[in-house]
């Protein structure tokens, strides 16, 4: 199978480059892909293919722009030129942009795809009816919020058009199948990016506690709370406690993380990464004592969570939404807190830096967790899912279509 993947690669800062890079490592792995072609979003510098490990083909077209309106016409004459035998989109609704319309036409790919007869998935990590506008920093504006709840039923009336529209919680497949009668939605898990063949010791190195948080921050993600909780655990432990904010802004969010350092400069032990490496991923949740998600909301299952679990460690969460979700779901465990306060957050923090028995006993209970759903099982649903699609191509000629 010759399998092309519409997506955001490393170096790319859009959304979900990250998972992309784990679908591809393991994907090229399977026997049946003879080629992958990753027709990508355009970077400065050099798509991230170190792959070590013997592999099939891989093509990178560079042939889209965040917000480019032409997006829905350069991916089609990709598509045209290469002549994939399958194509998977790992999407969310702000992929390809934050303006309405630029997002929109990216969106229509999966329809051209089905109208061109080429089986076609849709990965989708988030619905809007789970996402609180609002706490998100999307809209505050309740007339905008309306706006955006038609814009987001008509955007998934859309991506409905494909053949398949596959979800990472069993909870987005009840609602899409309840709200819109969808036939075409399937769950498939998230899937834990990487884990060791050998369990993790549990240890850390000696010296100071590293507390961090890893993701793009600046809508939903905040760090300032989680800064401030810090310095209140400091006061009450005494302990040598390093703050380590590892990411970018969120792409909506242009030069927040530099107003947070400009505004917190005063706070010693408080260190930001900028942009993480893939090769740099497992040092940085190695080193760290505990794992932050400072968010105050959530939209969709969480890759952070999943590595965390991986390299068993343990986690502080607020107690909402899919976070919540996937505790119970996955079986997860963290320290929770309450989202809108700093003395929650600190509590939970303390909770675990102050009790190596507890924070051991969390890390294996997510790393048992995250082993129950590696990246290799989960492609192996994702080819499944395509050698049904194909099995059941249509045989009438498919529309031709010239972009």
């Amino acid at each position: 199978m010759k399998l092309a993947i519409v997506t955001a690669y490393p170096p790319s800062k859009v959304t979900l480059n990250e998972y992309a890079y784990h679908l591809v490592k393991h994907f090229r792995q399977k026997e049946n892909i003879t080629e992958l072609v990753l027709l990508t979003d355009k970077t400065e510098g050099k798509k991230d293919l170190s792959f070590t490990e013997n592999s099939c083909k891989i093509t990178v077209k560079e042939c889209w722009k965040f917000n480019s309106y032409l997006n829905i016409v350069n991916v089609t004459k990709a598509i045209n030129v290469t002549q994939p035998d399958a194509v998977l989109f790992n999407l969310q609704f702000m992929k390809f942009g934050d303006k309405k319309v630029a997002a929109a036409l990216g969106l229509m790919l999966p329809l051209v795809c089905k109208l061109k007869g080429i089986p076609n998935i849709v990965l989708l990590h988030n619905i809007l009816e789970e996402i609180d506008l609002g706490s998100a920093g999307i809209t505050t504006n309740r007339v905008m919020q309306k706006l955006y709840n038609f814009i987001g039923i008509t955007l998934t009336k859309l991506i409905l058009k494909s053949d398949t529209v596959a979800l990472t919680m069993q909870k987005y497949v009840t609602i899409l199948k309840t709200k819109y009668h969808a036939k075409n939605v399937i769950f498939i898990p998230h899937g834990t990016f990487e884990i060791s063949k050998e369990e993790p010791d549990y240890s850390i190195p000696n010296g100071t506690l590293k507390v961090m948080a890893f993701g793009k921050f600046g809508t939903y993600k905040k760090v300032e709370p989680m800064i401030e909780a810090v310095v209140k655990v400091r006061q009450s432990t005494g302990l040598d406690l390093e703050v380590v904010i590892a990411g970018t802004d969120n792409p909506n969010v242009s030069g927040y993380l530099a107003r947070v350092q400009d505004v917190y400069k005063h706070v010693p032990q408080v260190r930001f990464t900028g942009y993480v490496e893939e090769h740099e991923v497992p040092a940085l949740f190695n080193e760290s004592a505990v794992v932050v998600f400072p968010y105050t909301a959530t939209t969709g299952s969480s890759g952070v969570l999943h590595q965390a679990g991986s390299y068993g460690k343990a986690v502080v969460m607020p107690d909402l939404g899919d976070l919540a979700l996937l505790v119970k779901d996955e079986g997860y465990q963290g320290e929770f807190f309450e989202p809108a306060s700093v003395d929650s957050l600190a509590k939970a923090i303390e909770a675990i830096v102050t009790n190596t028995t507890y924070r051991v006993a969390l890390g294996k209970a997510n790393y048992k967790a995250a082993t129950a759903f590696p990246m290799e099982k989960i492609t192996d649903l994702y080819l499944s899912a395509f050698e049904k699609l194909i099995e059941k191509k249509d045989l009438v000629k498919p529309q031709e279509i010239i972009l």
